[in-house]
């Protein structure tokens, strides 16, 4: 059995394209449908009611556009809507924080994990949970980072997104971390910034690598891979911004990295 309809993939701006990069390299062939919600960006501040209703209305705009699979590339929507919005739809629909623990889980090597995300996703302890759950033993450190998804939408300069990264790490400088999770999809942008800033002997997680091959799993096991031979994708936003698919496409060519 084959699929040749449209995988989707959403977040609150621009942060999930780190995550639609890794999917176009693990799945080629695949067509993917984009959507950015720059008219509510950022969610991180937001209400748990306010992201699942949010979470909902993109996942219909999707699901109107005949999408097979759902990919919730938002860490502040993963934590406080993915577990309600399941249920309710007939479509394939993932977050970033359970395949990413999975796989740590897996590599047997985690004892003491820190999370940097939005306030939103911190104050869900949704990292935590799920850590816990799968890696009992493991000690968790959450540390909020509100400025980071807004300084990449706006393509802030290095130096000032520099310094507030260095803010943001202090709380690990004294703590005994072996793994960092980029708990949200905008800071993989800044993973050279924050490996500088960090010892080296500390792992980083990009959740986008490992999101793409957990869909490329599920598209397996559910019998959903096209048989097209090239795959090609569509940016959408439910406000339009000029820069914003221009910024999109560096991203993607990975030219704005720091």
């Amino acid at each position: 059995m084959v699929d040749n309809r449209t995988i989707g993939i959403f977040d609150s701006g621009m942060g999930g394209i780190t995550v639609l990069s890794q999917l176009i390299k693990e799945l080629p062939k695949e067509k993917f449908l984009y959507l950015a919600d720059t008219k509510n960006f950022p969610y991180g501040g937001k209400s748990k009611e306010e992201i699942l209703a949010l979470t909902k209305n993109n996942i219909e705009i999707l699901i109107n556009r005949q999408v097979k699979m759902i990919v919730i590339a938002c860490g502040t929507a993963t934590s406080q809507a993915l577990d309600e919005v399941k249920p309710l739809y007939s479509v394939p629909i993932i977050g970033i924080i359970e395949p990413t623990v999975l796989e740590l889980k897996q590599r047997k090597k985690c004892k003491t994990i820190g999370v940097i995300a939005t306030e939103g996703t911190i104050r869900s302890k949704a990292w935590e949970r799920e850590i816990i759950k799968q890696i009992p033993q493991t000690k968790v450190i959450n540390q909020a980072c509100p400025l980071l998804a807004s300084m990449a939408e706006k393509g802030e300069k290095e130096e000032r997104v520099e310094r507030t990264i260095q803010e943001y790490l202090k709380p690990f400088h004294n703590k005994e971390i072996d793994t960092l999770i980029l708990g949200c999809t905008h800071y993989p942008i800044y993973t050279n910034i924050i490996a500088r800033n960090l010892p080296e002997k500390i792992k980083i997680v990009d959740t986008s690598y490992i999101v793409a091959k957990k869909v490329k799993e599920i598209l397996k096991q559910e019998q959903l891979e096209t048989i097209e031979p090239k795959g090609n994708y569509e940016i959408i936003l439910t406000k339009e911004i000029e820069e914003f698919k221009t910024m999109a496409e560096k991203w993607l060519k990975k030219e704005e990295t720091i």
